[in-house]
């Protein structure tokens, strides 16, 4: 996507999904803590997932040329309860690009004939600065089956890891780009798990503790996230199993994925509860009348 061409996008969205991104970015704005919590709270943990690799790049640009609309994410590490910046802090983060392909492994896209093995895009490390942030310029994350978007992360303190987790975006944004940004088109099916029906979401964070605040720049959006950890933990929320296999390989749904639906009428697995109403399910706060 060119530069003017992102921009007229970015400056069309701000007309027509700022209103439905200004509540959600200042409800994640907002301290989660109630009186009988901390004022800084622990982040989930999180499945690791089975797209995880190490290849050790320090550095802030992960996009690696990518297309796709323009993302920077800033993550903050903190001690729960203390609300203490981490200086030094190692963080990874690590996401699909606009197809929904991972770097480093195969067997990948909506026909899983895809194998990105030699490839290092969308992964990065960054050391927090004195007051705890790391700031990673990368694109909007795209979408695969059986899940809603999300990044990945991990934060490491002399190595040990205290922290894997995952982050999420607002679904309306998530939807807006996915329909009208050529980027994201083009996909052999629709769009089945989103935020309201996503087995992560549901079983490790149902109360929105690891959603971005996300704000709209002039030629960007800029998400932003606190991670409260505890300096004596290991994560123990892992890695879930290899990558799914191509469709006519596997009897069932891909390894870490619980068990669902049978395959939709689009012809791709679903995972997650069946979501009726689902203007309503992306909006929050939508009311509509049945």
């Amino acid at each position: 996507m060119s530069t003017s061409t992102r921009r007229g996008f970015l400056g069309f969205v701000s007309v027509s999904a700022a209103g439905l991104l200004q509540t959600r970015a200042e409800a994640a704005s907002e301290p989660a803590a109630t009186a009988s919590e901390p004022a800084c709270i622990l982040t989930p943990q999180a499945e690791e997932g089975p797209f995880y690799s190490d290849p050790k790049l320090v550095r802030s640009d992960v996009a690696e040329g990518k297309a796709g609309v323009p993302l920077t994410l800033r993550l903050r590490v903190i001690e729960a309860g203390t609300c203490t910046a981490i200086h030094g802090a190692r963080v990874d983060i690590w996401h699909c690009d606009a197809k929904g392909l991972y770097s480093a492994f195969a067997g990948q896209g909506d026909a899983h004939n895809i194998d990105a093995t030699s490839n290092t895009f969308l992964r990065g490390t960054q050391t927090t600065d004195d007051s705890g942030w790391v700031t990673f310029n990368t694109i909007y994350p795209g979408w695969y089956d059986g899940r809603t978007t999300h990044i990945h992360f991990k934060v490491f303190l002399s190595d040990r890891n205290v922290l894997t987790g995952q982050t999420f975006l607002p679904d309306a944004l998530n939807e807006f780009i996915y329909t009208n940004v050529p980027d994201y088109g083009d996909r052999a099916r629709q769009r089945m798990v989103i935020n309201a029906n996503d087995h992560v979401i549901e079983r490790s964070d149902p109360e929105h503790r690891a959603f971005c605040a996300v704000k709209e720049e002039r030629d960007r959006y800029v998400a932003t996230l606190t991670l409260g950890v505890d300096r004596r933990a290991n994560a123990t929320v892992g890695r879930v199993g290899p990558p799914p296999p191509p469709p006519g390989l596997r009897s069932g749904p891909p390894t870490g994925m619980p068990p669902g639906p049978p395959p939709g009428g689009m012809g791709g697995p679903m995972f997650g509860r069946q979501i009726k109403d689902r203007l309503a399910a992306l909006v929050p706060g939508l009311k509509r009348s049945q």
